[in-house]
């Protein structure tokens, strides 16, 4: 059985500060306060069930495979929130991440171990891990540049990755609820939703989709890699990237 991590990483949890998302309030990345919210996450929920489900088809994770879950959320309102928690078989071998404070999950999942980070990678050492499990963080890291960075970290901590992100061709936006606008160039979609009041979501850093040409542009050449597109309504809204890193 692979050494376990934590003992190496629980005391390089960054400090408390506005600028690395570690207050107590969850970040709002799914405009919770929108009148759509509720049936949105009601539907959020039985696709990301979906994806669980084709997670544990494909990766088939062992019993004792140690499993990290990068992008865990304060967030304890919305149905869809840390889903893979509460539906991960194998809690004991669960460690969990994020920038913000997400405590919690220890004592209400048994058996799960949280580690706060920062922005700035992931505080475990290479192939700490037999899966990563990501889901729907990667259009929230920054540009181009910075996802790339960050699917560098999922594959340096893991032996086998599995990502999800929304499509950034299906009609509706899933964020903002807004149809169509996001197929425009980035610039000028974000122009709009300044214009709109939707400041947030007009920066970078708050959100980048991915197309899934944009997606598989992000993995080196030499790993394994598999696209599959789970369907809303007849048109692929999620791009699931999973497979092997390089030997």
């Amino acid at each position: 059985m692979r050494e376990d991590p934590i003992r190496t990483v629980r005391d390089t949890q960054p400090p408390a500060s506005p600028g690395n998302g570690a207050g107590t309030e969850p970040i709002d990345y799914f405009f919770s306060s929108h009148p759509l919210r509720g049936l949105a996450s009601r539907i959020s929920l039985r696709v990301r069930r979906h994806i669980f489900d084709y997670f544990m088809d494909v990766m088939a994770p062992a019993r004792s495979d140690l499993v990290l879950d990068v992008g865990v959320t304060a967030d304890r309102c919305l149905e869809e929130s840390n889903f893979f928690e509460r539906l991960y078989p194998f809690k004991d071998r669960l460690v969990v991440t994020g920038i913000e404070d997400a405590s919690f999950l220890e004592d209400e999942y048994r058996g799960v171990r949280f580690i706060r980070t920062g922005r700035d990678g992931l505080p475990f050492v290479d192939g700490a891990f037999d899966v990563v499990f990501c889901s729907a963080v990667i259009e929230h890291v920054g540009d181009r540049m910075a996802q790339e960075r960050f699917v560098r970290e999922l594959l340096r901590v893991g032996r086998k990755f599995f990502l999800t992100t929304p499509n950034r061709m299906y009609p509706v936006e899933f964020h903002t609820f807004l149809p169509f606008l996001h197929w425009l160039p980035r610039p000028v979609h974000q122009a709009f939703l300044r214009a709109m009041g939707l400041k947030f979501w007009a920066r970078t850093e708050n959100l980048n989709l991915l197309c899934e040409k944009d997606l598989v542009r992000l993995f080196p050449r030499d790993c394994q890699l598999s696209i599959y597109k789970p369907r809303l309504l007849g048109m692929p809204s999620n791009l699931v990237a999973h497979g092997k890193r390089a030997a």
